[in-house]
């Protein structure tokens, strides 16, 4: 009994321990920028990280739109946000990334009235147990995380590429996890306990993320736009939810206690979006709001090509409309 009780007691302090090292450790974007007469978009802006990220872009002046595929949790949001900054600029849209349809309407949308998208934040994620598949026969965890912001991401190029200059360049910012060191190129359909199965297609669809990057790096080399990626390390958000109504709330409590809360896990996001050093780098990854490491695999060669080849033909983008994303 004794010995139960110490062990209990040494892994409450080295909890303790590790929770005073991270909080002692996590950094704040310390950038002044100001964002007034510019426009961002930020899917998932509505709840934890992304709300946050959201709420800053609103307080510095922007023209912020908010995506998300729930209208009362999205006119919640806009409401919060502009209670909170004073900003009237604040958009809610609709966008579901489970529907390539949903992706596509939303883009059409934006190309038709919004003259300028200065920073695009692909945030929005999930981690559903449940295997579901969207109606685009994709898994829902892989489409929501990676494949829908890819169309959208190349959908939006072109307003992106009018947008940036040389002197300040437009910016794409994917939020991935340290969790990308677990993907591979084979996302993962083999059945195991619901647990590791999830876990291991959040992973896949994280380290495609990061080789997504790599590659539209390359791609818009010659172009005024930078994209790079960030993990925002171990944060209490909602994505935790999908555990169960019980334990879900548990986990986010005790991530936000021990490692970070949204406002934390969102500086490096704000970093990446706005520091100027950041905006003359392109293709990393970044984490407490400095350059960082990726697992290596991301930047293969042979992996970014396939990975881009597969998914041009997943979302279904001509090979008209991916010259037209681009080369306008």
């Amino acid at each position: 009994m004794y010995l139960f009780l110490i062990i209990i007691l040494l892994i409450i302090i080295c909890l303790l321990l590790i929770g005073l090292h991270q909080k002692n450790t996590n950094s704040i974007c310390r950038a002044r920028t100001r964002l007034d007469g510019k426009t961002a978009i930020i899917t998932g802006g509505t709840l934890g990280m992304g709300l946050n990220v959201a709420t800053d872009f609103a307080d510095r002046g922007a023209r912020v739109i908010i995506a998300c595929p729930f209208e009362p949790e999205g006119r919640n949001a806009q409401r919060l946000i502009e209670e909170e900054t004073g900003n009237k600029q604040i958009i809610f849209k609709l966008l579901d990334l489970s529907s390539f349809k949903s992706v596509r309407d939303f883009a059409a949308d934006i190309l038709n009235r919004e003259d300028r998208l200065d920073i695009l934040v692909n945030n929005a994620g999930v981690g559903y147990l449940e295997d579901d598949v969207t109606k685009d026969g994709l898994n829902v965890i892989l489409q929501i995380n990676y494949y829908g912001h890819f169309l959208l991401t190349l959908l939006l190029l072109p307003l992106l590429k009018r947008t940036g200059t040389k002197s300040e360049p437009a910016r794409v910012v994917n939020v991935s996890s340290l969790l990308h060191y677990l993907g591979t190129m084979n996302a993962c359909y083999i059945k195991r306990s619901k647990v590791l199965h999830a876990l291991q297609l959040y992973s896949d669809s994280k380290f495609f993320l990061m080789v997504f990057t790599r590659e539209l790096s390359k791609k818009l080399s010659e172009s005024n736009v930078v994209v790079n990626c960030v993990d925002p390390g171990a944060v209490g958000t909602e994505i935790f939810y999908s555990i169960g109504c019980v334990w879900g709330p548990l986990i986010k409590c005790f991530f936000s206690t021990i490692f970070k809360t949204p406002w934390e896990g969102a500086q490096t996001t704000i970093h990446v979006a706005l520091d100027k050093k950041a905006g003359t780098i392109s293709g990393q990854m970044f984490k407490n709001c400095q350059v960082s490491h990726a697992k290596q695999s991301a930047f293969s060669e042979i992996n970014r090509k396939r990975l881009w080849d597969d998914s041009i033909k997943l979302v279904k983008l001509t090979e008209a409309e991916h010259q037209q994303c681009l080369y306008t």
